[in-house]
């Protein structure tokens, strides 16, 4: 497989093939078209629906159809092809792309410290891209606001916090919005059908779709792009014909002017109605978010030269046949459609709309994993669905939570206007919570004036403030919901912060120092048990107060101990070569080892990939490095355990062998005994085949009876709730149950 072939394949952004050749970008850029714009492409299917559903009524001089298609033209061309193609595709995170991209640019760059456990050692990863950049005055007294006063890394942690939790509640309104708006077209033909059959037809096809996801969407993924590619390629055909059948003077619609006297003829009536404008920008946020699965040319590509031609077409098409058609309002988009090719059409809508709900599926599931990953969202099984893609992942808890609130939404409201009150409102929160994490990118990443920047904010974010208000005013009317979605996402995921940041606190403030538990050792009459324990911490230096509360109860130990911390590091991926730091604990007759284990936001963190092995490997080439530099290293010095092989140096380069494979345990022990000799690594193998044992602490955490009432609430009841309810550590690590020990303790926070 030549490299153009096996970038396509994987879905590769620029992180990982810098060069790609011309056909690779094209083929990306059609490939982006099924998972990026299923949802923006569906768009027109409500968008003039919605717009127009309220006390706005049409007049002969066709003023207001003018208006609201110069609104949703200018919106389109300022917010989507401005502020995202050119601007905010700008900033990712070494290829990758979102709302978490931008944050964790900024906690790297201006240290916002959201993780616990963040190293000095952590900014030599290959990812972290922020050696050498040099501060300006401006970036400079930005970041030192941010380290003055903690709260305002809170506010911006509880912004970002609402985002995602906007974009999550997109994942339940556009499966919703889009195949009830697809399947509503049926009524132009079946006139006597009943609405509760359209509904139930909707629910059919939305359990079908959360039903399937557990197959992982690359198995049907080849035919998303041709869909996309030819729902786009009809609407636009479509709308050339409506203009010019019903009215060519709809270009006159582009010019800035009927936007003022939109507002200035409609007043108050015309300002609510721009809540359903704001529907036309649905599913922008996903090219920058999807960026990671490819490149940013691509993307660009695919939007500016048939997304955003074809998406323009088909609302000026709409216009002018509304501006011939006032009584059709409500159903404009079928109506619109010549009758020669209505149900080819009505199919491709409907196969349209699947598509885009499979996008914001898809993208609700890597929001969460990343949220789980930052500590942010309970602990939830994440499956790997494809073995090239890499990526696509399946969050079964997720997945049903999502259709039980997608059914709810589309049973309950059972008109699209009103899903779509809610639609716009956290479509357009979600893109002003972009808009100030890009400021701030501007200020302190790329090191722009303070001038610019704010002029960013003002005018792109004047836009975007505008259509939320407008989408306020809905909130009885269906707007509420994105709301209490948002509030109740927001409350989980910052009280499981909270709790998990307290805990760690605890943890700091408890942990035994070494001395201390050599020390105490033979008073306690210690002895050192065959195997290797493998302690799990959440700690980077020290000794975990749940290791201190085992050994108090059970003066026992293994004869090699390795204290194993799996945390999150602020970049999107870690590469396997990076994937762990090991380090001695105290002198070498003790035997103990820690090892660190690196994820980025993006990882999928599962210890399924022969851990056990790659682990021993590592601490034998350890001590290998230790010997032959006369080195005693302590948690202070790192070592980089790479996945296969270490090179010790260029000069010995023949001499060092692979270490990772000990399925025959003697035949590695005696290549062990024949080239290197060394009597610590045969004590750590023979230790090995004695046995493994996870020891994992299954901590309560509890308020203390000083606490407050929004502490003890948060702690005994919230978090304890989400504790008990989501997958536990063992379960989370891949531990085998056979091998695992748990230590329960309680942590008074």
């Amino acid at each position: 497989m030549n490299p153009s072939q096996e970038s396509v394949e994987q879905g590769i952004s620029q992180r990982n093939l810098k060069r790609v050749s011309c056909t690779t970008v094209l083929t990306l850029a059609y490939q982006s078209l099924g998972v990026v714009y299923g949802d923006l492409s569906t768009s027109p299917l409500y968008v003039y629906k919605t717009t127009f559903s309220g006390k706005l009524s049409l007049h002969e001089d066709d003023e207001e159809i003018f208006g609201v298609l110069s609104f949703i033209f200018w919106t389109f061309t300022l917010s989507a092809l401005f502020k995202y193609v050119f601007i905010v595709m700008s900033a990712d995170d070494n290829g990758e792309g979102g709302t978490f991209a931008l944050y964790s640019l900024l906690c790297r760059h201006a240290r916002l410290g959201v993780l616990p456990n963040q190293d000095a050692i952590d900014e030599k990863l290959s990812a972290y891209g922020t050696v050498g950049s040099t501060d300006t005055w401006q970036s400079s007294a930005l970041k030192q606001i941010f380290e003055k006063h903690p709260r305002f890394c809170e506010a911006l942690l509880i912004s970002v916090l609402l985002g995602t939790s906007m974009a999550i509640g997109d994942g339940v309104l556009t499966p919703a919005i889009s195949v009830l708006s697809a399947v509503s077209g049926i009524k132009l033909k079946l006139t006597e059908l009943h609405d509760n059959y359209v509904v139930l037809i909707s629910c059919v096809i939305l359990v079908a779709l959360f039903s399937l996801q557990h197959y992982g969407t690359h198995r049907v993924a080849f035919i998303f792009a041709p869909i996309v590619t030819a729902w786009l390629l009809c609407i636009s055909g479509i709308g050339i014909y409506n203009v010019v059948h019903w009215n060519p003077r709809i270009f006159r619609a582009l010019s800035p002017l009927y936007m003022l006297k939109f507002l200035r003829t409609t007043g108050i009536e015309g300002w609510v109605s721009l809540g359903g404008v704001a529907l036309s920008m649905t599913g922008v946020e996903a090219m920058f978010a999807n960026l990671g699965h490819f490149s940013s040319l691509s993307i660009k590509i695919a939007f500016t030269f048939l997304v955003y031609p074809s998406l323009i077409l088909a609302y000026m098409g709409e216009a002018a046949f509304l501006s011939k058609h006032h009584d059709d309002i409500q159903r404009s988009f079928y109506k619109a459609i010549p009758e020669a090719v209505f149900w080819p059409v009505f199919i491709v809508a409907t196969f349209a709309a699947v598509v885009g709900s499979q996008a914001a599926i898809s993208a609700t599931f890597s929001i969460i994993s990343q949220c789980s990953a930052l500590n942010c969202f309970p602990r939830v099984k994440v499956v790997h669905t494809s073995s090239k893609i890499y990526g696509q992942i399946y969050i079964p808890e997720v997945n049903w939570m999502l259709m039980c609130l997608c059914l709810a939404v589309t049973i309950g409201l059972r008109d699209t206007n009103m899903i779509g009150h809610a639609y716009g409102l956290a479509v357009t929160t979600v893109m002003f919570v972009t808009t100030c994490l890009m400021t701030l990118i501007m200020i302190i990443v790329w090191k722009k004036s303070m001038i610019n920047s704010i002029a960013f904010l003002l005018f792109f974010g004047s836009i975007e403030l505008l259509y939320v208000s407008a989408s306020f005013h809905k909130v009885p009317e269906g707007g509420w919901i994105p709301l209490v979605l948002s509030f109740i996402f927001m409350a989980v995921m910052y009280t499981w912060n909270y709790g998990a940041l307290k805990k760690h606190q605890f943890d700091v403030d408890n942990k035994v120092s070494m001395n201390r538990l050599v020390s105490m050792g033979p008073g306690l009459g210690m002895v050192r048990v065959p195997g290797i324990g493998l302690v799990y911490t959440n700690l980077t230096s020290g000794v975990p107060a749940v290791f201190g509360h085992f050994v108090t109860n059970l003066p026992a130990f293994h004869q090699v101990l390795v204290f194993i911390c799996v945390k999150c590091v602020q970049v999107p991926y870690v590469c396997e070569e990076e994937r762990l730091v090991i380090s001695r604990m105290g002198p070498k007759e003790y035997g103990m080892f820690r090892c660190i284990v690196r994820y980025g936001y993006k990882d999928v963190q599962q210890e399924n990939y022969d851990f056990e092995n790659k682990l021993v490997s590592g601490i034998v080439q350890f001590i290998e490095i230790e010997e032959e530099d006369g080195l005693n290293m302590s948690d202070s010095e790192a070592f980089y355990a790479p996945e296969l092989t270490f090179m010790i140096s260029n000069q010995e380069e023949n001499r060092v062998q692979p270490l990772c494979d000990f399925q025959e345990a003697k035949s590695v022990d005696g290549h062990l005994e024949n080239s290197l000799g060394k009597q610590e690594s045969l004590q750590i193998l023979k230790a090995k085949e004695s046995g493994i044992t996870y020891i994992l602490g299954h901590s309560y955490a509890k308020s203390k009876k000083s606490s407050s009432i929004f502490k003890k609430i948060a702690i005994d009841l919230v978090y304890t709730f989400l504790s008990k309810n989501s997958r536990g550590p063992d379960v989370a690590l891949n531990v085998p149950p056979t091998s695992l020990l748990e230590v329960g303790m309680v942590y008074y926070v």
